[in-house]
């Protein structure tokens, strides 16, 4: 009988020698877990579409960040839901608005936290759009250099706030450049920017939209969002922010852009985000409480995978749990 050549199997053969050679290794220090912080006094309120993901006002949410803390989770993505919208989200940079006091609140009940600000308009604007709405003959447009004007300021709010990390989403032309050159004017040089480079108009943000309240009133956002067909924009997309100043490059969402994370990471020395939204989230949950999928097994799975993509960093809704599970919880 001729024998193979190379037996692969003699290093699959027991679980202390496929430790030994496991390519890669997924860690609590990976993941940044999202919280959701509304206006509002003992709300503690479950979202419909990501079960086990909630809103919290500011005196309830010590109650997460604990269960984050005792878990080794490090670092946290603010969202604000506020309670005033209006047509240019001026509560997004106002002093007292919902992220600036989360932030604090944050800050003072866990310095050692790292606080990442989601830096946008979306959730602030009545019209849910990422900027500036002008109306023109042919219908409305997204003002592209206002709208920097304003998240400039957002950002600088946020600093101000104390973020240590700031986390524009939204996708305008040059948005990286004016919030560099506004944070390092504000006197927040050393204040790093996790650039939404690559983020795509997608299908999966559906369950997000309803937990931001942050769903476009009209149209969509297909003229400032990526065509989810496209690679070598992505590409051009990071190309631009690398060059304005960008500390990482997120690519969002996760598991239908696994080959754009490894064109940037071949590409570019930045650390790598990625970031596992929402729907991702909920299908997984879906199909957990359906009793169709091994819950733990997929997450763990989908997130190893994600590392192995190159991602350096990931955020996720899974944050929790996947940190029990790696405990052996």
């Amino acid at each position: 009988m001729a024998f193979p050549l190379v037996r692969h199997r003699r290093l699959r053969s027991t679980a202390g020698l496929r430790n030994l050679v496991r390519e890669t290794n997924l860690s609590v220090n990976d993941f940044i877990a999202p919280i959701f912080v509304t206006e509002g006094s003992l709300i503690k309120e479950e979202i419909s579409s990501m079960p086990g993901v909630y809103h919290w006002s500011l005196d309830t949410m010590e109650q997460e960040l604990e269960e984050f803390a005792e878990l080794g989770i490090q670092a946290v993505l603010v969202f604000g839901v506020p309670e005033h919208k209006d047509s240019t989200g001026t509560s997004a940079y106002d002093e007292n608005g919902i992220v600036q006091k989360a932030i604090r609140k944050i800050k003072a009940l866990h310095p050692e936290m790292v606080v990442i600000a989601d830096t946008c308009l979306c959730q602030f604007t009545d019209h849910g759009h990422c900027g500036v709405v002008h109306t023109t003959e042919c219908g409305a447009e997204i003002g592209n250099d206002d709208s920097l004007e304003l998240l400039a300021k957002a950002a600088v709010s946020q600093a101000k706030a104390g973020a240590d990390i700031i986390a524009p989403s939204n996708m305008m032309d040059g948005f990286v450049s004016a919030i560099r050159h506004a944070l390092d004017e504000a006197g927040f040089a050393n204040t790093p920017i996790m650039s939404y480079a690559v983020k795509y108009s997608s299908a999966y943000y559906g369950p997000f939209r309803e937990a931001a309240h942050s769903t476009p009133q009209f149209g969509d956002r297909k003229t400032y969002q990526m065509d989810p067909a496209n690679a070598r924009e992505a590409l051009r997309e990071a190309q631009s922010d690398v060059e304005e100043g960008a500390d990482f490059l997120m690519v969002k969402p996760g598991l239908a852009y696994l080959d754009i994370v490894r064109m940037l990471k071949d590409r570019y020395s930045l650390p790598i985000v990625i970031y596992n939204v929402s729907a991702e989230y909920s299908m997984v949950k879906a199909a957990a409480l359906q009793g169709w999928i091994d819950e733990r097994a997929i997450v763990l799975e989908t997130l190893t995978g994600m590392k192995r993509a190159g991602a350096d960093l990931i955020i996720t809704y899974h944050a929790k749990d996947a940190a029990r599970w790696l405990r052996g919880n």
